[in-house]
């Protein structure tokens, strides 16, 4: 498929094109369990990585199927369907302002704050979450987010490299 249109996929599909694409829609519901615990209190997330790649590498169509997908395990386990639309919001905002020329990190902070005032009225009014947890989270995933964004710029190319 070539880069005509905002949800085109700019890769060339084929077998192996498939394939990593899957992987990358399944691989953020593992990697939704896995939680780092750092020194200041909270968890450093991990299931944005894979959303970035997918973003990155598969344009904001890529993004936002992985992080709808991707995100499947844990609105499951959290009673929070809410859950798997923020992070699909979040792969498709950092896909579509990459895809504008914006650098990763930047899209991935702009495309948070898409993201963040769903997070909230739907964690507080539909969740039932306090806003003191929320405040915590987004913090949180605001840190997991530039983490992943770095890693993600600098490894995303070989990765793309390995489509061709």
């Amino acid at each position: 498929m070539t880069n005509m249109g905002t949800l085109s996929i700019p890769v060339p599909w084929n077998a192996r094109t498939s394939a990593v694409f899957a992987l990358m829609l399944a691989l953020p519901n593992l990697l939704g369990m896995i939680n780092i615990d750092t020194p200041w209190g909270f968890k450093l997330h991990t299931f944005q990585l894979v959303i970035f790649w997918a973003a990155l590498i598969y344009g904001p169509a890529g993004g936002a199927l992985s992080g709808l997908i991707g995100s499947l395990h844990s609105a499951f386990v959290f009673s929070n369907p809410y859950l798997a639309v923020g992070n699909a919001l979040l792969g498709f905002f950092a896909g579509l302002f990459v895809k504008r020329g914006v650098p990763t990190v930047v899209a991935v902070w702009l495309a948070f704050a898409v993201q963040l005032p769903w997070l909230v009225v739907t964690d507080y009014f539909f969740a039932g979450l306090s806003m003191e947890f929320i405040g915590t989270l987004a913090m949180a995933l605001l840190i997991s987010n530039t983490v992943w964004a770095v890693v993600a710029a600098t490894t995303h190319k070989p990765l793309r490299r390995f489509f061709a």
